[in-house]
């Protein structure tokens, strides 16, 4: 869906769409959209700025990813609500560097006339998503000699360092 700058002129742009997966392409990071995202809320041009734009609503999804410890499947649902600014990349556009203010780390930007929706949700998501995906908190990953899931079976395997020049200094 196009939030187009145009229409916020005249009105609040509202939008209470679904997505199903698949629509929103998540590959690159590593994720995938395990349920129907929905998303509702609206987009409006503030007024007395130069194009500023704020996008409020809520978004629900399930997403899921490899879990980094035992390669099994991480669930993650999702249910923030998001309140965002954007303004025209015009009003950055120049050759030498621009320092930001502190206000301003939080703004977006967008160029034409308006942005998708699919980017501001896509973005959202990524966000929220924990850096370390683990299937469950206390997961043990898989056993580096034998390979086994730790989460499923006890292995007795011992681990033992490649490098003992530091081992003196460990019994000092």
């Amino acid at each position: 869906m196009f939030l187009s700058i145009k229409e916020m002129e005249v009105r609040k742009v509202r939008f209470d769409e679904t997505f199903a997966p698949g629509q929103i392409d998540f590959t690159d990071a590593g994720v995938e959209q395990a349920g129907p995202l929905h998303a509702a809320g609206t987009g409006e041009l503030l007024p007395n700025t130069a194009g500023e734009v704020r996008v409020r609503g809520s978004l629900t999804v399930t997403m899921e990813s490899p879990c980094d410890r035992c390669l099994g499947r991480a669930r993650f649902v999702l249910e923030p609500a998001f309140d965002l600014f954007y303004r025209p990349v015009s009003d950055i556009e120049r050759e030498e560097e621009v320092g930001l203010e502190e206000g301003e780390i939080e703004i977006g930007f967008y160029q034409g006339g308006g942005m998708e929706l699919e980017d501001i949700l896509r973005e959202q998501i990524l966000l929220l998503l924990p850096m370390q995906r683990t299937c469950k908190e206390d997961c043990k990953g898989i056993c580096p000699v034998c390979g086994a899931n730790r989460n499923e079976t006890a292995c007795d395997c011992r681990v033992t360092p490649a490098d003992d020049r530091w081992g003196a200094l460990r019994n000092w």
